[in-house]
């Protein structure tokens, strides 16, 4: 492995943590190639009438430098 760079995002579902992570990492994979490991910096959901309505993911994404 060479050099990795990471950058920040967040994702957005109305169904769960995990489909937002799932969102955001097919999202970046459209423009950003050579994707290695996320991390999840921070998950947190909006909320109206005592309900989630939509489920955030702060997301590191990983990826591989290419020169």
């Amino acid at each position: 492995m060479g050099v990795m760079i990471i950058r920040e995002m967040v994702g957005t579902s109305s169904e769960s943590w995990s489909d937002a992570a799932k969102t955001a990492v097919e999202r970046a994979s459209r423009t950003v190639r050579n994707i290695r490991e996320v991390e999840v910096v921070k998950s947190t959901a909006k909320v109206a009438d005592g309900r989630i309505v939509e489920y955030q993911v702060q997301l590191k994404i990983h990826f591989e430098y290419e020169a």
